[in-house]
């Protein structure tokens, strides 16, 4: 596994800019409401899931939306979904619950997982994600995101992730 620090030498060798902030842990939508207020730029939602197939998946959405799980499928192309398990996504992706970001992909073998980013994100010029731990934040772009994801070796999908009427 890379680490934190894997990921920031990747920035620095693909020059690719970002702003970094630390902050408390944050596990609930209120505490991440709370730290969010004082970062600019889009806020993320990040899902680790597994499908009726046996794939896995790692879906980035607007930190707002709630993802309707239903239409979810049809629009990433997978079968039914459910959340992962703590234990895949440690084995995976290096990380603990709480701290799902499309950047763990550095840790992930090509195909052992896919990363669906939200089109809106994928088009935005600040996305913030977690590097790889709940205290801190990233915010770079989502063309710099899905760059990252083809570097480590992942074919990113970009796709309308459905959400539910609010």
């Amino acid at each position: 596994m890379r680490g934190e620090a894997g990921l920031l030498d990747d920035l620095s060798a693909l020059a690719i800019p970002f702003a970094a902030y630390e902050h408390v842990a944050v596990f609930t939508v209120a505490e991440s409401d709370e730290v969010n207020a004082a970062i600019p730029g889009a806020h993320t939602k990040n899902l680790f899931l597994k499908d009726n197939g046996g794939a896995f998946w790692l879906v980035t959405l607007p930190g707002e939306a709630r993802v309707d799980l239903k239409a979810l499928p049809a629009a990433i192309g997978s079968k039914r979904v459910s959340f992962g398990k703590a234990e895949d996504m440690d084995r995976l992706l290096g990380i603990k619950p709480g701290s799902v970001t499309p950047l763990a992909a550095i840790n992930a073998a090509p195909g052992s997982i896919t990363v669906a980013l939200d089109e809106g994100l994928a088009a935005a010029d600040t996305v913030n994600v977690h590097p790889l731990r709940n205290t801190g934040t990233l915010g770079l772009s989502g063309a710099a995101i899905l760059g990252l994801l083809r570097h480590w070796g992942h074919v990113p999908l970009v796709a309308a992730i459905p959400v539910q009427a609010v």
